[in-house]
């Protein structure tokens, strides 16, 4: 904006400049060439009383010599009988048509003009007095003028140059300080607040978004306590729900069910802590291992999958891998795409789990053999759904607001297997390195066996990877 109105200031003031300064220099010239021919004049009258009183050569050439016009050779006198006084610059056009008239006249001259001033002497004679005027002596100090006008042009430009970016660095300040409040109000800090300052626009801009600033906090508060709430409540038929697993006594089906009351009972507590804490836990700083959650996610799905005769696999996991997402939410990531890979498609039908990184980036990829998805542009928009009966739209719109919130992001396409491959990516630190392990997308047939699989707690679990 600075330069903007400093690119203005200049154009405006030189085309007020050249307005007035073209048409100034131009009458300083005439000025100039005015004088010069006064001066000229004047000094055709001074000889003109000599004249009348003595036509003597001697007399006439003393007179002349004693102008500075005569000291210099430029004045001339022509007597009645043709003698001539002095260099003479006239034509014989000019001397005689100046006789004839008897009157003053100005006629061209080689390298000037001539000034023919006739001065009557008696009885019908005509004298002429001769004042030879070179271009030099009319264009006498109009460089100098030129050149003062132009200073006074540039400084004018400059001056108004100075001001204007003055004035452009004080809306630049207000305007930066606005959109850095409006940076900050986008990153999530609903405390900021902006001073008014600047032209009133700013200014105003400057309260409506104070004003803005403050409704967002106030319904971000208040969409906080409802979420907390709301997660508050659930508390009271979740206790209902695990005094019921508690009463199902012991068995494979009844420790699976006490272990689903604990994870919901888990996720309820972490969404009221979330809202309560207005989302910054750690300081807005938050991350955990990829490779952990999957970990556990997986050995939690596996009792599922070995029910129903899924066949799975897991490929990578065998390192850490650091995600700026909280366990939470990635967790949430991974049930939603396990959970839709279970709803979505029939029993026995089997999927793969890949997680794999570079040295910037962390990726997760979900595939099953199952029908696929008609439309994946649609099925990331929230409401839409991945397709089939009983989905709320919801799930694949969570997944894809956790990667594009983390500086990821998630792709669907078709898989190998068949079905549908969901691919996340997330940002990883610069201490991740390229997993060996890294998928290859290959589904094999060699049978049922059970590999260990590390857990986040240490330690090694059994975790059915059969293919059927």
């Amino acid at each position: 904006m600075r330069w903007a109105l400093g690119r203005v200031a200049v154009a405006v003031t030189a085309m007020v400049a050249l307005a007035f300064l073209i048409p100034l220099a131009m009458t300083v010239r005439e000025v100039a060439r005015d004088r010069a021919f006064s001066a000229a004049e004047q000094q055709a009258a001074a000889i003109g009383p000599v004249l009348a009183v003595t036509a003597d050569s001697e007399a006439l050439s003393r007179a002349l010599a004693s102008t500075p016009g005569g000291a210099a050779g430029r004045i001339a006198v022509h007597l009645p009988d043709g003698t001539v006084i002095g260099p003479s610059h006239a034509s014989q056009a000019a001397l005689a048509t100046a006789t004839a008239e008897a009157r003053s006249a100005t006629a061209d001259a080689a390298g000037g003009y001539t000034v023919l001033q006739p001065v009557v002497l008696g009885a019908g004679r005509v004298a002429v007095i001769e004042v030879y005027l070179p271009d030099s002596e009319l264009s006498e100090g109009v460089g100098n003028a030129w050149l003062i006008l132009a200073g006074v042009a540039v400084v004018l430009v400059l001056v108004s140059t100075l001001v204007a970016d003055r004035l452009g660095a004080q809306l630049v300040r207000a305007a930066r300080h606005l959109a850095g409040a409006a940076r900050e109000l986008g990153s999530g800090d609903t405390t900021v607040r902006v001073t008014a300052q600047g032209p009133y626009e700013l200014r105003e801009a400057g309260q409506a978004f104070n004003i803005m600033a403050a409704r967002m906090e106030l319904m971000l508060a208040a969409e906080r306590e409802l979420a907390a709430d709301l997660s508050h409540r659930l508390r009271t038929p979740l206790t209902a729900l695990r005094l019921n697993a508690a009463s199902l006594g012991d068995g494979q089906a009844a420790e699976q069910t006490r272990n689903a009351v604990d994870r919901l009972e888990q996720e309820v507590d972490q969404i009221i802590r979330a809202a309560r804490s207005n989302g910054q836990a750690n300081g807005g700083k938050v991350g955990c291992d990829a490779s952990a959650v999957l970990h556990e996610r997986l050995a939690f799905w596996s009792a599922l999958a070995e029910d129903q005769g899924r066949g799975w696999r897991f490929f990578g996991g065998n390192r850490p891998v650091p995600v700026p997402l909280t366990a939470s939410d990635l967790a949430s990531v991974m049930d939603v795409l396990l959970g839709n890979v279970f709803r979505h498609t029939e029993e026995s039908v089997g999927f793969s789990v890949a997680l794999w990184t570079d040295r910037s980036t962390a990726y997760v990829f979900v595939e099953d053999a199952g029908p696929g998805i008609p439309d994946p542009e649609a099925a990331l928009r929230r409401g839409h759904g991945a397709g089939g009966s009983g989905s709320t739209g919801l799930g694949l719109d969570i997944v894809r607001r956790v990667a594009e919130g983390s500086g990821g992001g998630v792709h669907i396409g078709p898989s190998p297997m068949g079905g549908v491959r969901v691919h996340v990516w997330f940002p990883a630190t610069p201490t991740s390195v390229t997993d060996p392990d890294a998928p290859t997308f290959r589904w094999r047939r060699p049978g049922r066996h059970r590999r260990p699989v590390e857990l986040p707690g240490g330690g090694a679990r059994a975790i059915s990877s059969r293919v059927n």
